[in-house]
């Protein structure tokens, strides 16, 4: 099984690593991280630095509302899915 930090160890270490310009591999050796894991995480926090780690089944704000938005469409294709054979056929639209 995989070791799991926490959003807070993961921050710090990438805040270290921003802050100090050390390299990576130095930093990862010294906290005991794989390198490649240390290198995925400074990649999450250069694309969203405002919320880099959400946690395990958390999304971020702007996924969430995605995920959320995709329900929708989806509940409304299918509540229409019926109407959609039956106006085919209607004189109004044929």
């Amino acid at each position: 099984m995989a070791k799991q930090y926490s959003a807070e160890f993961k921050l710090e270490a990438v805040r270290r690593i921003e802050r100090t310009k050390e390299p990576v591999a130095r930093v990862a050796a010294e906290l005991g991280v794989n390198e490649n894991t240390m290198h995925g995480w400074l990649k999450q926090y250069r694309e969203q630095p405002v919320m880099p780690f959400p946690g395990s089944g958390k999304l971020r704000p702007d996924d969430e509302h995605l995920k959320k938005l995709e329900r929708q469409v989806r509940e409304l294709r299918e509540e229409n899915g019926g109407c959609q054979d039956s106006c085919r056929f209607s004189p109004k639209y044929v």
